[in-house]
């Protein structure tokens, strides 16, 4: 006669956002296989170039409904991310700051709840650029709405961008370069040795038809940020997997903390 089986109790954690929180660019991969315990079920459906507005338009916020349901789980989990792509200057994909962006957010937020599902807003990870020695912390409008709005609906807020931040900050222009793709150009690093981060450098840049190198002295990053899986190379915006790690953590720490039921499925 066998004893009694105790019946498992498990939950799911569902990664929401764009390149910067999916596989190959991201830190969701490093997340869901390195800091959550067997019983913490982890499913990533961010993807490359998405906002709040394609991310539902495209269909992919229905995928990610689907994956909400609890089944057989006691919780389901819901990190959402965005904040890179709702920026001005990527037709297709921006959204409003002062109004569309944080709707968005609160009907996600609303969406989840229905669902039967948590919600956790996640600010968006810090870019890597520096302008003498100095974060250009481009992105810090997005992370203070999002902050907002989890103030506002009581949502649990997971403050990547503040910790992400005070890191890239402290490590400096060259150290950061770490945490891309690949390896900077020797003009990059020559220049973030000097304090200022460049773009491609025109002789690195591929050449096109269509249109002429981008000056050293810029980055943009709507080209670098396109629609679909981040491309291999360097920039200041994916994680390559020495990134990918670091942030990762960051994000099991700062869940750890806002949401405490589920520290004891959380690998440190």
């Amino acid at each position: 006669m066998r004893p009694p089986v105790t019946p498992i109790q498990a939950s799911k954690i569902v990664l929401v956002g764009d390149s910067t929180t999916a596989v190959q660019g991201g830190w969701g991969g490093a997340f869901c296989d390195r800091h959550v315990a067997s019983f913490l079920a982890c499913v990533n459906l961010a993807r490359g170039g998405r906002s709040t507005y394609n991310y539902r338009a495209e269909g992919s916020w229905d995928i990610a409904l689907h994956e909400m349901r609890t089944g057989p789980f006691d919780a389901v989990y819901v990190l959402v991310q965005f904040g890179h792509n709702d920026q001005p200057g990527k037709p297709g994909r921006s959204t409003d700051l002062t109004s569309e962006f944080p709707d968005n957010l609160r009907r996600y937020v609303a969406e989840i709840r229905t669902a039967g599902a948590h919600p956790v807003l996640v600010t968006p990870l810090t870019r890597r650029q520096f302008e003498d020695g100095r974060l250009l912390d481009d992105l810090a409008p997005w992370a203070e709405a999002t902050r907002t709005v989890a103030r506002e609906l009581d949502v649990p807020l997971v403050d990547l961008h503040a910790r992400s931040r005070d890191l890239v900050q402290g490590m400096g222009p060259v150290l950061a370069m770490r945490a891309a793709q690949r390896p900077a150009a020797p003009e990059q690093v020559a220049a973030a040795q000097a304090g200022t981060t460049i773009g491609t450098p025109p002789a690195a840049a591929p050449a096109t038809a269509a249109a002429a190198p981008m000056p050293a002295s810029t980055q943009d990053n709507a080209a670098t940020e396109p629609m679909g899986q981040a491309k291999l190379a360097f920039d200041y915006t994916h994680l390559g997997p020495e990134g990918a790690a670091l942030f990762a953590a960051i994000v099991a720490d700062e869940l750890a903390q806002q949401v405490p039921v589920l520290r004891r499925h959380l690998i440190p």
